[in-house]
């Protein structure tokens, strides 16, 4: 089949290329690098890379037109300014909106998104937060646009997933406090913790259940893609200090969470473990000794994050 990926340099976005490319798919990635690496992707005869934004509309016209994909997976998402609000809205509803009627435009089979678990607000009213929960998406701007989105996608008739997620980590990651450890304590700048827990989703696992949805299973609607297990902060912040091998001096300091953060995101992945015939296998310490070791080989000059920053004293 031939699948467009937007945002398709990026985390996500590149390890679904590559595993489609592998099972002999033809690939497009539409992406514009502002969070995405040029490394995440090598070249392959089947895949074809167009740089821009998913806000141009014509760029977007022109790329469907010109590919007919069969799927859609819209992974592109702006993130890496909590505080650029236009950016947010730009990438986020303006680009949605762009792929989407594009999609409907050309009649494509199915288009599968990726939401932010944020959608249910910085205090959800129940854990695990299953499907039934309200949404409740003004705690950030990165979760009001990618609520948007996920709205007009459902808007538009078409055969649609979206899979909202738990915090997601692995090689290629840049986002979150995994590939902040590292860049911290190889830099040697000194680290903190947050006083949160969240449920860690490993690359593969996520990828796997994403895989099925674009051959064809699952549902119009709306999963969750999580392992169901919640994790310390200081759980994977000592999972980074053993990949490493480093022992510290002292105890690392323990802060409390900012205003806009949540103490826990627990996602419920009943739904998902029935109707996709899946469940995670990746242990948390297998999982982050796979995304050092890409560290460890491909470097990170910068991290992102779609909060406030706390900085280190």
């Amino acid at each position: 089949m031939k699948v467009l990926i937007t945002g398709g340099a990026g985390f996500i976005g590149s390890h679904l290329a590559e595993k489609l490319l592998s099972d002999g798919h033809k690939v497009l990635v539409i992406d514009n690098y502002q969070t995405g690496r040029r490394d995440n992707l090598k070249p392959h005869k089947n895949l074809e890379i167009v740089e821009g934004s998913i806000a141009d509309k014509s760029l977007v016209n022109k790329t469907f037109e010109a590919f007919l994909p069969d799927n859609v997976v819209h992974a592109a998402a702006s993130y890496k300014d909590p505080n650029n609000w236009e950016e947010d809205a730009y990438t986020n509803i303006l680009g949605t909106l762009n792929v989407t009627l594009a999609a409907k435009r050309l009649e494509i089979k199915r288009i599968i998104y990726f939401q932010t678990a944020l959608c249910y607000g910085l205090k959800p009213i129940e854990q695990p937060i299953t499907l039934s929960h309200p949404i409740n998406s003004n705690g950030s701007s990165y979760a009001i646009s990618k609520t948007a989105g996920e709205q007009y996608i459902e808007l538009s008739g078409l055969d649609f997933i979206s899979f909202r997620l738990a915090n997601a980590y692995g090689p290629r990651n840049l986002s979150g406090p995994l590939p902040t450890f590292y860049h911290r304590l190889t830099t040697d700048k000194p680290c903190f913790i947050m006083d949160t827990r969240r449920d860690f989703i490993f690359i593969d696992d996520l990828t796997d259940v994403v895989i099925k949805a674009i051959y064809g299973e699952g549902k119009k609607g709306y999963y969750h893609i999580s392992s169901g297990s919640d994790y310390s902060i200081k759980q994977l912040f000592d999972e980074t200090l053993h990949a490493l091998n480093i022992k510290l001096d002292k105890e690392v300091e323990v802060r409390p969470r900012s205003p806009d953060d949540v103490f826990t995101i627990l996602i419920d992945p009943a739904k998902t473990n029935k109707d996709f015939n899946w469940k995670v296998k990746t242990p948390l310490k297998t999982g982050v000794k796979k995304a050092i070791e890409w560290y460890q080989q491909h470097g990170i000059t910068q991290t992102y994050t779609h909060l406030k920053p706390v900085e280190a004293k």
